[in-house]
C-alpha cells in the first residue's frame, strides 16, 4: 500500500466520521485509528451509519499497526485467540443461532469463531490457529479491548 492510498483510506474516514478502518489482505493488515475528540458513541438522529470502505488487496500490504496474533498464554501449551479491536463480543451470528465455536471445538485458521461489533459494523473474527477450544474466556455481549483474549486453544 502506499502514501496516497493511505490518504485516500484516511480522507474517506474524516468524511465518514470513522475513528477506524482495518484492511486485511493474506497474513498482512493494516489499520488506521484517528482520535476525534468529543466524539459520540451513537449516530446522530438523522445522519448516515459509518461506511466501511473495502479496497482491493494489494500485495504486500505493510502494517501500520501490528495486531496482537495468536500467542502463546501463560500455560504454554495452549495458544490465544485475541481480540484485533476494541468492541462487543458476540459468539453467534443472532441470538437464535447456536454459537460459532464451544469448548471442545476444532478449529482452523480461516475458522470464524466470534463477531466484534464496532461502530455498528460486524467484523467477523477467524481463530488464525489450528487446534481445539479449551475456554471461551468472554462472556456473550461483552465489551472488549484491543488484544483481550478472547479463546484458549490447544494446538492440534
Amino acid at each position: 500500500m502506499d502514501f496516497e492510498q493511505i490518504r485516500k483510506l484516511t480522507d474517506l474516514m474524516v468524511e465518514n466520521n470513522l475513528t477506524e478502518v482495518m484492511v486485511r489482505s493474506g497474513d498482512d493488515r493494516i489499520v488506521i485509528r484517528r482520535a476525534v475528540p468529543g466524539a459520540a458513541a451513537s449516530i446522530p438522529i438523522g445522519a448516515s451509519p459509518p461506511v466501511v470502505v473495502h479496497p482491493p488487496p494489494a500485495a504486500n500490504v505493510p502494517s501500520a499497526v501490528p495486531l496482537p496474533s495468536p500467542a502463546a498464554s501463560t500455560d504454554d501449551s495452549l495458544l490465544t485467540i485475541r481480540s484485533p479491536m476494541v468492541g462487543t463480543f458476540y459468539s453467534a451470528s443472532d441470538p437464535d443461532s447456536p454459537p460459532f465455536v464451544q469448548v471442545g471445538s476444532r478449529v482452523m485458521p480461516d475458522t470464524v469463531v466470534c463477531i466484534i461489533e464496532a461502530m455498528k459494523v460486524f467484523n467477523e473474527i477467524k481463530a488464525e490457529v489450528s487446534g481445539v477450544i479449551e475456554a471461551v474466556v468472554v462472556n456473550n455481549a461483552q465489551p472488549v479491548e484491543f488484544g483481550q483474549v478472547l479463546f484458549k486453544v490447544t494446538p492440534k
